[in-house]
């Protein structure tokens, strides 16, 4: 691997450019890079890892005990892609990603445009949107922003603290930071005890599954140390400048309070599709997920020719199957680039579906068992929707009310949702479900936001730095 600095270090051109530094990209550019490819891994942390494996290679070895073998279990791919013959470039953000294979990269506050003969884009996962009351507090924080903190800087909450939502990460940053010293006052379960009924059907899968094992000790371990309060069905965060306290209630109780520092929310992660559905790549509604996700085939190609999706962006998978699905990507890149034939791509690729195969046993278990319940997908009247715009639950179901079916697209029209700089990450399920809801349909018959480049916030000044194309006189003596 050939770490570099600057925009100026780049090449105009590449056989493979890979969006994203976490296990699907390493894996992605490992694969593509062993058959001579040009590869460029565009990461926008400072070290390679994604949000997975977040400051393993600098990681003290007491950290390293803490966070246990899901984090250290990166270290061979790191090492694999450190050996490859692919350029890095951390800390640059990919704000396009265009039909014609280019890329708009900005770093340093300033833009650049590349090409490539292939695009992987690896751009992981992100936490989905919680809209309880009071979630904009200072004190209220992700619990996958909780971890980062311990992962990159060895940072823990101080105080009295609760952790509240449902999913696996949950339960896995519950045992990190019991290791570190630190235990929440409770955890506020909500996951609904229904939807664990329904997931029997898939029992079987799980308990056959590796994940199984792993999972009752890491359950055990926590509720054994920290007291789990389950079947929450309602939370709000309360305070005045800062998170004080957080309310909760279960069914056929009274509302309940704990008095708190912190308060730390998960309930599942969620695609990080906003390049692919910019570029205009197919998408459709995952009812098992609740999400949007790309469409995509057995290597990751999207309906836009020469652009593939690996790992989580496309539909949650896990870390191991991530990379997995990146090899997949790489492979096939190299055999549509001419450097393997399809026989030798095939034969490749069939181990790697093989542990593919493997990883995915049990996951229709943990989709169905930890979807959130709707009440926590969607914003009350008084809660914030879109926090960028400050639009409340409310105000989206008074316009809905007094226009009728309109969609994602128009409601932003109205009110501006999905226009912040967060450009629609953290509203955009939100709002797709409270019309699918207002309705009467599914979510895939609202849609989503259209989403335009850029993708992430940059400067006018970055945009000014971007290469001027020669300027067509005759264009110019027309207007």
């Amino acid at each position: 691997m050939k770490q570099l600095s600057d925009l100026d270090d780049l090449k105009h051109v590449y056989d493979v450019a890979v969006v994203g530094g976490g296990p699907s990209g390493m894996a992605a550019a490992a694969a593509a890079a062993a058959h001579d490819l040009e590869v460029i891994v565009l990461d926008e942390n400072p070290d390679v890892g994604g949000q997975i494996y977040r400051g393993l290679r600098t990681s003290p070895l007491d950290r390293r005990r803490i966070l246990g073998s899901t984090y250290t279990g990166g270290d061979d791919l790191i090492r694999e892609f450190a050996q490859t013959r692919s350029d890095y470039l951390p800390g640059a953000v990919v704000w396009m990603a265009s039909r014609s294979l280019e890329l708009g990269v900005s770093k340093s506050r300033r833009s650049r445009i590349i090409k490539s003969r292939r695009i992987i884009l690896a751009t992981g996962a992100f936490e989905r949107a919680f809209p309880i009351p009071g979630w904009t507090l200072p004190g209220v924080l992700t619990v996958g922003a909780a971890q980062g903190l311990l992962k990159s800087s060895g940072v823990a909450p101080l105080g009295r603290f609760v952790l509240a939502g449902t999913g696996p990460l949950l339960w896995l940053f519950a045992s990190q930071i019991l290791s570190s010293g630190h235990a929440p006052v409770a955890i506020l379960d909500t996951t609904r005890r229904s939807r664990q009924l329904w997931a029997s059907t898939a029992l079987p899968g799980f308990l056959t599954s590796e994940y199984f094992p792993a999972a009752i000790k890491l359950i055990r371990h926590v509720s054994a140390n920290i007291p789990v309060i389950r079947g929450v069905t309602m939370l709000a965060a309360e305070g005045r400048s800062s998170v004080s306290r957080v309310s909760y209630r279960r069914a056929g109780r009274p509302p309940q309070s704990i008095d708190v520092d912190h308060l730390l929310l998960h309930q599942g992660v969620v695609p990080n599709a906003q390049l692919p559905i910019a570029a205009g790549c197919a998408i459709r509604w995952n009812d098992r997920q609740a999400c949007w996700q790309p469409v995509i085939d057995q290597w990751g190609e999207t309906s836009i020719e020469s652009i593939a999706i690996a790992g989580d962006g496309a539909g949650i998978l896990g870390a191991e199957s991530a990379s997995r699905s990146g090899r997949l990507c790489g492979l096939n890149a190299a055999c549509k680039l001419g450097r393997i034939d399809t026989s030798g791509r095939d034969s490749a690729a069939a181990p790697i579906r093989r542990e593919l195969a493997r990883f995915a046993r049990g996951r229709r278990f943990v989709d169905t068992a930890f979807l959130p319940d709707r009440a926590f997908r969607v914003a009350s009247a008084d809660t914030l929707a879109c926090r960028c715009e400050e639009i409340r639950g409310r105000q989206i179901t008074e316009l809905l009310d007094a226009h009728g079916a309109i969609g994602p697209n128009q409601l932003k029209s109205f009110l501006r949702c999905g226009m912040g700089s967060c450009q629609g990450r953290q509203c955009a399920l939100t709002v797709t479900e409270m019309i699918a809801a207002h309705r009467g349909v599914s979510p895939a018959a609202v849609g989503s936001y259209r989403l335009r480049f850029p993708i992430k916030p940059i400067t006018v000044a970055e945009v000014a730095s971007l290469p001027q194309e020669p300027c067509d006189r005759r264009a110019v003596e027309r207007i």
